[in-house]
């Protein structure tokens, strides 16, 4: 047992139905218990275990009981039959709002779960900067939760349930709320815990991310489980059965569906090769956001990301011609320099990324305080979803053996790939073609 996490035998949850509000007390009153309900097994005789260090990705379509079961197993809900049994301290993030005080200011709900997770005022004194510096609302926290924004929540809500030391982290679909950085910022901390050997559960419709960051995954499928183990086989084995379902349904239905693959991508705003002004500010005020490191010799003043009519966007379609563009300063005089983009999922996944060195693209030697602009154009090889953008200057790698970056900012840009004509699933770095632009 010491090795098992989380053991649940013959598990079920039913719940009566009834036409109407009348027939509960017709039923309650009848002489002769007469029914008037009908059972709706939102968990149907599940049995399965979880070991330590597992970390378990729940899929399903809605209404499968996903959700019914990580309260069961929180104990926010009482099965009707079976048994659960929970080995370790276990912290939660359900639905937004679960174990907060709407009434009471997002600091003191801060204590307050961690009083519910038998922490004294000293202790949690100790983890309060880690947690406000995690969830990052600002003075929000002096207010009351009910002024929050959905996004606010998931922050404050997932900061504190993964610094009250859990063994067993079961994380809801909250998440999905949040901004792509902060969602980035979560499953790093996620598989940081998974390192250290915490057993984390999670419902997710992300396949990708259940691919990816989990030892194994559970599908079910109208309260039941459809298979349990191996994750390559059972996510593909749902994404078949959701596909199939879906052509089914299209296939029954005289409904016609229009070709989108020429719709443009979202737009923003106008954008030409030879109008940097207008696109980027290479003033240098600009203070860009993500994680900024280097040696110092350049600085990314800008960037913009361009579809291929030119316009500047936040969504891209799959396989669509794109272009990426980087105002850069130098401060040294270089030989020469090198760009790389590469594009990250939300769990930090490398999916695609173009580098000039690779795409044995050479710059002109550079002169200390010069700025240009360099357009990197490629397409977009990746499937649908929502990705970070990362980009660097560094030394060609062919005038030095090892990576000396002169700029990063990492996950500097958020955007969304929405599908094309095409549909493949792909991760590998692509060709680029790249023109330089001298502006100063």
């Amino acid at each position: 047992m010491n090795e098992i996490a989380i053991r649940v035998e013959n598990l079920s949850k039913v719940y009566r139905l009834y036409n109407r509000h009348a027939d509960r007390l017709k039923e309650a009153l009848h002489p002769l218990r007469r029914c008037y309900h009908k059972n709706f097994y939102a968990l149907d005789n599940l049995s399965f275990e979880i070991k330590k260090g597992d970390t378990v990705g729940i899929i399903g379509k809605n209404g499968a009981g996903k959700s019914t079961l990580l309260k069961i197993l929180t104990g926010v809900l009482t099965p009707s039959s079976g048994s659960v049994s929970v080995n370790g301290k276990v912290s939660s993030l359900l639905e937004l709002g679960a174990g907060f005080n709407p009434q009471m200011t997002g600091i003191e709900n801060v204590y307050l779960n961690g009083a519910i997770m038998g922490f004294s005022t000293e202790e949690m004194d100790a983890k309060i900067d880690e947690i406000l510096s995690f969830a990052d609302i600002g003075d929000f926290v002096y207010q009351p939760v009910k002024t929050y924004s959905s996004g606010m929540f998931a922050r404050l809500a997932f900061a504190v349930a993964i610094n009250v030391e859990p063994e067993i982290l079961i994380v809801d679909e909250a998440l999905s709320v949040g901004d792509v950085f902060f969602q980035t910022k979560c499953m790093a901390k996620m598989k940081a815990m998974v390192n250290k050997g915490i057993t984390v559960l999670f419902v997710t419709h992300d396949i990708h991310a259940v691919r990816t960051f989990c030892s194994k995954a559970m599908y079910l499928e109208n309260g039941r489980i459809i298979g349990f183990g191996d994750v390559e086989q059972l996510t593909s084995d749902y994404m078949r059965i959701q596909r199939d379902s879906a052509n089914s349904a299209l296939q029954s239905s005289e409904l016609k569906i229009s070709d989108m693959s020429d719709q443009p991508a979202i737009e923003t705003q106008e954008a030409k090769s030879s109008e940097y002004s207008g696109i980027l500010d290479l003033s240098g005020k600009k203070a860009l956001q993500g994680i900024h490191s280097g040696n110092g010799k350049a600085t990314i003043l800008d960037f913009a990301i361009l579809d291929k009519n030119g316009f500047q966007v936040s969504e891209i379609e799959s396989c669509a011609e794109y272009s990426i563009l980087m105002g850069i300063k130098f401060h040294e005089d270089m030989d020469s320099f090198a760009v790389v983009a590469p594009v990250r999922s939300l769990n930090g996944e490398q999916q695609i990324g173009v580098s000039s060195s690779a795409s044995k693209a050479v710059f002109p030697p550079v002169k200390k305080d010069s700025v240009f602009v360099v357009r990197i154009n490629s397409v977009m090889n990746i499937k649908q979803g929502a990705y970070t953008l990362t980009l660097a200057v560094e030394l060609p790698i062919i005038l030095n053996e090892i990576h000396e970056f002169l700029h990063v900012i990492e996950n500097c840009a958020a955007f969304k790939v929405v599908w094309g004509s095409h549909r493949f699933p792909t991760t590998f770095f692509t060709d680029g073609s790249f023109e330089i632009t001298a502006v100063s």
